[in-house]
């Protein structure tokens, strides 16, 4: 029961751009909780937070696209690369520069990420590769 639960857990994670999806939603989660400090930083602080917490969530949003939607992670992997660059700018340095990285590492993870086709490294080396072409040899030594 165990080992069959590990297996499907595997073969869902293996089927999309999951490490992608959760940097990205680590990176959200990081931008959006900075500003939620105490009340008493919070009110100091103003309307400032609001872009924070409106990128935190959308960046966790576009991780959890990548998880359920694998066919959206480009689309995915480049509006978090983008939205983490803006944090930089309006979000306290990116929360700290962690989220502005953790945000671009899994934006990339997700762009990248391609579906592993079944059998594609077995067809390939099953194929021998053609002989390299030899050298032209002139038996009377004449050299062009």
């Amino acid at each position: 029961m165990l080992l069959n639960l590990r297996r499907r857990w595997q073969r869902w994670r293996r089927s999309r751009p999951f490490w992608g999806g959760l940097f990205a939603i680590l990176a959200g989660s990081w931008i959006c909780v900075l500003p939620l400090a105490p009340l008493k930083i919070m009110l100091q602080q103003g309307v400032a937070g609001i872009p924070s917490v409106l990128m935190g969530i959308v960046m966790i949003v576009l991780g959890l696209t990548a998880w359920f939607a694998p066919p959206q992670r480009s689309v995915a992997g480049v509006l978090t690369t983008l939205i983490a660059t803006a944090a930089l700018v309006l979000s306290n340095l990116g929360g700290f520069l962690i989220g502005t990285l953790l945000g671009i590492l899994g934006g990339g993870l997700m762009f990248a990420w391609q579906p592993y086709a079944r059998g594609a490294g077995k067809a390939e080396s099953a194929v021998a590769a053609p002989p390299p072409p030899t050298p032209h040899h002139d038996p009377q030594g004449a050299q062009p």
